[in-house]
């Protein structure tokens, strides 16, 4: 039982994991947008926050300026001396934005502006209904306090560090709630393919041993026709049922490697398919050397059969099924339907197939993957539409 449930969760955890990182993706860029412009609207209000209290402050400073410039203006010439304050420093301008007086320490200044910043000064510009010393514009300037910004900045550090926990916390919640109907369809299929593959057992072994004891040569040739498509049925179900036993059992045993001759191999499956292709009047094309591998041979007999199978099923009627074995390198080829580009990165998924209109549960190149990987073998598919698809095997 514990075997089964490691084996279902294995299964889910390729489709789950891609389908969860693809959410937590998306999620996770919507997290930080939100942040971020929370943190911004937050920033503004905190500046808009020291403005409106520096702006009190310099009102303050501004009226008793005002005072003194026009005490200045009633006893000029007799007291010329500008009136400063060690609380902030100050400048007058005419009307016509001419300077007459300037202490500033920045002397970039916004008469169209009532407070604003000024590199680290803070700028508040007073407008003088009376023109003491000819003035019109009154100009305030003091330090700019770095105290709020060093909060706000800690403040959304904070806050962002704690939403963003947050946010992934929920935002796992809710992606195990999206993909619980996705997790108990994949057991549920699990399950159906494990009491589909252990009903066919019997039968098709019936089958198979029925149809090579028969004596053919005393048959009429219209029942041979008839045995022959028994037999092609057969072959068929029996290449579905070998992968769906390596998949629910054998993957899991012990790997027992040996010396493999692959031309050999090769030429004895393309036998084993040689009825199937018939029935689409496909031809054989082997170019091969002799290769030599180590390996498990049932699973690299796997990963042959499904290459072939695909190869028949997927190609057009009167179209050629081409292999190059090479040492390093074994090339498949057909002159098929081909397989549409964007389709090309999933068709290793489980349950994934070429095409609806072909029978199958879709999990055959998977099994090619999975052993592949197992002994370090690259796999590389060139397809176009209608024209046929390759796949190239080097190791």
């Amino acid at each position: 039982m514990l075997a089964s449930r490691n084996r279902d969760t294995n299964s889910l955890l390729k489709s789950e994991k891609k389908s969860l990182l693809r959410f937590l993706a998306l999620y996770t860029s919507l997290v930080i947008l939100l942040i971020t412009l929370l943190s911004i609207f937050y920033y503004q209000s905190q500046e808009k926050l020291m403005f409106s209290n520096q702006r009190a402050e310099l009102s303050k400073y501004a009226y008793i300026q005002t005072k003194r410039l026009k005490v200045l203006h009633y006893f000029f010439p007799e007291r010329t001396t500008y009136p400063r304050d060690p609380r902030f420093k100050s400048a007058i301008y005419d009307i016509e934005y001419k300077k007459i007086f300037s202490l500033l320490e920045n002397e970039n200044i916004h008469f169209n502006e009532e407070i604003y910043r000024a590199g680290n000064y803070i700028h508040f510009v007073k407008l003088l209904d009376t023109y003491y010393l000819g003035t019109k514009y009154l100009i305030i300037e003091v330090p700019e306090d770095m105290a709020w910004k060093k909060e706000a900045w800690k403040q959304i550090a904070i806050g962002s560090v704690l939403a963003f926990i947050l946010f992934m916390v929920f935002g796992l919640i809710l992606a195990r709630l999206f993909l619980k109907p996705m997790r108990d369809s994949i057991v549920l299929l699990d399950r159906f393919i494990k009491d589909t593959t252990h009903e066919l057992n019997t039968p098709l072994s019936a089958i198979l041993t029925n149809i090579e004891m028969m004596d053919t040569d005393v048959m009429a040739e219209k029942n041979k026709k008839k045995l022959n498509r028994i037999n092609i049925a057969a072959k068929t179900v029996s290449q579905l049922y070998k992968d769906l036993t390596y998949l629910t059992l054998k993957q899991e045993q012990k790997d027992h490697k040996e010396e493999i001759e692959l031309q050999g191999l090769i030429r004895d499956r393309i036998e084993y398919f040689t009825a199937l292709a018939n029935t689409k009047q496909l031809y054989f094309e082997l170019d091969t050397e002799n290769v030599i591998i180590h390996a498990d041979k049932q699973k690299i007999t796997r990963v042959i059969d499904n290459l072939l199978s695909n190869a028949i099923k997927y190609n057009k009627r009167g179209g050629t099924i081409s292999i190059k074995l090479r040492i390093g390198s074994l090339e498949v080829s057909d002159t098929g339907v081909g397989i549409d580009e964007e389709k090309i990165p999933f068709i290793f998924d489980r349950y994934m197939r070429f095409n609806q209109s072909e029978g199958g549960f879709g999990v055959g190149l998977s099994i090619v993957k999975k052993i592949l990987d197992e002994y370090h073998i690259k796999i590389e598919v060139y397809s176009t539409i209608n024209k046929g698809t390759k796949m190239v095997l080097t190791w």
